[in-house]
């Protein structure tokens, strides 16, 4: 009896975690196709004010009006697509893509609930109704670079001013906000995903999107943003032949920082006529300005990446445009350095149109902080940008699949990665067997 009581009572445990981490759904990322290449497509208008930097294209259709580019700058190899073959079909994919996360099963239903506060795992998330985010949403990838994050949204989702999408764990390209009416991004709130709105986006002055604005049949309306897309690289094949670089427009200048340069100790000066060898260990909190006499202007840097995540050992090109503070106006003079965490990647001057570009293939795998320093020139004060985070990921790494469990915490159901699933399997299986010798031992 005994014996029976002890397997008895193991199986119950076995069947009691079954029920809590059963299986579900998987999240799937839809299919972007011509919709890879764009940061911004509209179905009537883009119109925009202010500095706005898009690294992507910018199209609409079936409407044909762009507006504001200048003073906005689309970053290349981005363009201008007003109507045109190719933007009609990037509105296709945006549809299908739409109509696919619409139809993925929800796995937890966060109506009425604001996302400011909470941390999500992979998974689908929806909302009978509006959705609002007033603070903080973070997302856990659980070290899955590939997690896949979508928000199914019935009507509207609005973001309070300085709210933000953070993840933890890692990062992904592969968020996903289906949008049944319109979107409004609040001033100043950094955001991350691919918003498909059926109707209209508007980004409020500041706002900044790691990810893609798309909207089906309104306009798009920018003011003084910055919006970097997101580049998923595909599965990698056996193949070993090495990427061909992709050309920028710009002079670039390609470096190897070394790895083991001593800390600083004390405050960086720098000026317009200030070198800074590539490979120099500075943060860019220790940065100070030694302007040139006589400037007035306060200037904003912003800077975007040409593809992200990038393959470690392949180029990857960092632009950043600088302009006067209050006018917009693009400084034209002066030098731009860039920094990967605290190393020096190297530097670049400006261009007629304000913009610096800086093309490296150093980059380890890993996640790195970017930061663009304006040393500063004639009328114009040194400036440092807002750092981005930039994810360098390893050609010959294999990639994992999206989570496909659920866990169960108290009174919330949040989804779980199949290896932690599997790991409380395994070791359910080890002890059941493990039982079963010592029962047969004892006998």
């Amino acid at each position: 009896m005994k014996k029976l009581r002890a397997q008895a009572a193991l199986l119950l445990i076995a069947s009691l975690i079954l029920t809590v981490a059963g299986p579900a759904n998987a999240a799937t990322a839809p299919t972007l196709g011509t919709l890879e290449s764009f940061g911004v497509l509209a179905g009537s208008t883009v119109t925009n004010t202010g500095p706005t930097v898009i690294g992507g294209d910018v199209g609409v259709s079936p409407g044909s009006a762009i507006t504001g580019f200048p003073p906005g700058i689309v970053t290349p190899p981005g363009r201008i697509l007003a109507g045109g073959a190719v933007a009609d079909q990037a509105q296709l994919d945006s549809a299908n893509a739409y109509n696919s996360l619409r139809a993925q099963p929800c796995d937890q239903n966060l109506t009425d609930e604001d996302l400011g506060g909470k941390t999500l795992l992979p998974g689908t998330y929806c909302f009978a109704t509006s959705a609002q985010l007033t603070g903080t949403l973070t997302l856990d990838t659980l070290g899955n670079p590939d997690a896949v994050f979508i928000f199914q949204v019935d009507s509207t989702l609005t973001t309070a001013s300085n709210s933000s999408v953070e993840f933890i764990n890692g990062v992904s390209c592969h968020v996903y906000w289906q949008i049944g009416s319109s979107a409004t991004l609040g001033t100043t709130t950094d955001f991350v995903g691919n918003i498909l709105a059926s109707a209209s986006i508007t980004a409020n002055t500041g706002a900044t999107v790691q990810g893609r604005l798309l909207a089906s049949t309104g306009a798009v309306t920018l003011d003084s943003n910055t919006v970097n897309r997101p580049s998923c690289n595909p599965p990698v094949s056996d193949d070993t032949t090495e990427p061909t670089p992709t050309p920028t427009e710009s002079p670039t200048a390609v470096v190897t920082p070394p790895t083991d340069s001593p800390a600083p100790t004390s405050p960086t000066v720098v000026g317009p006529d200030t070198v800074i060898p590539a490979g120099t260990v500075v943060s860019p909190e220790d940065i100070m300005f030694s302007d040139e006499p006589g400037a007035v202007a306060t200037t904003t840097s912003t800077p975007t990446s040409s593809q992200n995540p990038s393959e470690a050992g392949s180029p990857v090109t960092f632009t950043t445009v600088v302009t006067q503070t209050g006018s917009n106006a693009p400084v034209t003079a002066g030098t731009v350095t860039f920094i990967s965490d605290s190393t020096v990647l190297g530097s670049a001057p400006l261009d007629s149109q304000g913009r610096a570009t800086f093309t490296t293939s150093s980059l380890t795998p890993g996640n790195h902080k970017i930061t663009a320093v304006y040393q500063g020139g004639p009328g114009a004060g040194g400036s440092i940008s807002k750092s981005f985070i930039q994810r360098t990921v390893s050609g010959s790494r294999a990639r994992g699949g999206p989570t496909n469990a659920l866990v169960r915490t108290g009174m919330d159901t949040m989804p779980l990665g199949l290896s932690g699933a599997g790991s409380i399997l395994l070791g359910i299986g080890l002890l059941l067997e493990d039982r079963r010798r010592t029962l047969k031992k004892a006998a």
